[in-house]
């Protein structure tokens, strides 16, 4: 197994690897980045994915948005353009539906995560 593990999510709270988060995360193969925060709360932009570290230098074969646990985060079109441009598989979905998402595809393929915990 390559990735993290995520044990658990509900509104608000992320478990991964027995560890519990409060505030937004992005999950890298290796380590983990938390608090995760965007320039709009519930926007998600370009500038946002150049993080501590640039998302794409870690040339992930899958990147999966979770929304957030009722899916009130929106994606720009840009985002979604950027990925499909880099042939990178872009996953979006309310954070309640994708982490479990993510445990199936980890195990098998490089991917980052990027998961609202709350609304």
């Amino acid at each position: 197994n390559i990735n993290m593990q995520i044990d658990s999510y509900k509104f608000g709270e992320i478990e991964i690897d027995n560890k519990k988060y409060n505030r937004d995360v992005v999950i890298y193969p290796d380590k983990i980045f938390s608090p995760w925060q965007r320039k709009e709360g519930h926007y998600l932009e370009i500038t946002d994915l150049h993080l501590p570290e640039n998302l794409l230098e870690q040339k992930p074969e899958i990147v999966i948005i979770g929304t957030g646990y009722s899916g009130v985060m929106e994606v720009s079109p840009e985002v979604k353009e950027y990925f499909k441009s880099q042939n990178i598989e872009l996953i979006i979905e309310p954070t309640s539906a994708v982490w479990q998402i993510y445990n199936q595809v980890s195990q098998s393929k490089k991917v980052i995560a990027l998961f609202h915990l709350t609304c």
